[in-house]
């Protein structure tokens, strides 16, 4: 047989396949190659997503310069243990907070952003004043915090003023942002629009340096 045949019979077959329907190996791993994209970009958007289908929407919004600033006006003169209640990327209250002498601790329902704080807190060199958890907000016991900070969402607050109003001790400072506790009385106010925290402590009358 010549090489020439050889080469008529190679084509063929190639064009047996095409005709066939069979994926040639190339077209194989695109096909491979696509399914473990898609499939990799599932993993890292679904916790992203899964916020949205809760009962109540608890989404990741980055938070601005001025509302770390804000938070930090309010826990001026503070000290102790702090929680920041949904911490997101860790780069507000928590790593904010150990700078200014805080133990702080983070909690937060997506992984990635979990794992990005504490990358965040390594390269910082705060890994001893912080710690993050991927855990669910309304799971955590809030007795041994001396301050808390929550990120939340109108539909939520009546709910966490509950939580803390069972588990918070007397001396505690609680700082919500972008939404106000339902019926507690603030005793300061810092911020204005998106940028809003309201400060509760217990008693709730203060005298706060940012006023």
């Amino acid at each position: 047989m010549s090489l020439g045949s050889m080469s008529g019979g190679s084509n063929n077959v190639d064009e047996i396949n095409i005709v066939s329907g069979r994926p040639t190996k190339i077209g194989r791993f695109l096909i491979g190659l696509s399914g473990g994209t898609a499939v990799a970009l599932s993993v890292v958007c679904l916790p992203f997503v899964l916020p949205a289908i809760r009962p109540v929407c608890l989404p990741y919004v980055p938070a601005t310069a001025t509302q770390i600033k804000n938070v930090m006006c309010a826990l001026a003169g503070r000290s102790g243990r702090l929680v920041d209640l949904g911490s997101g990327d860790g780069r507000i209250q928590v790593l904010a907070a150990a700078k200014n002498g805080f133990v702080a601790d983070g909690v937060e329902l997506n992984p990635w952003l979990v794992a990005y704080s504490k990358l965040q807190a390594f390269r910082l060199g705060l890994g001893r004043c912080t710690r993050f958890y991927c855990r669910d907000l309304w799971k955590v016991q809030l007795q041994p915090y001396h301050n808390v900070v929550v990120f939340g969402v109108q539909e939520m607050m009546p709910d966490l003023e509950v939580k803390l109003d069972k588990e918070l001790h007397k001396d505690v400072c609680v700082v919500a942002c972008r939404f106000p506790l339902p019926t507690w009385p603030p005793a300061v106010t810092l911020g204005t629009g998106m940028d809003t925290v309201w400060v509760y402590r217990n008693p709730w009358r203060i005298s706060n340096s940012c006023v």
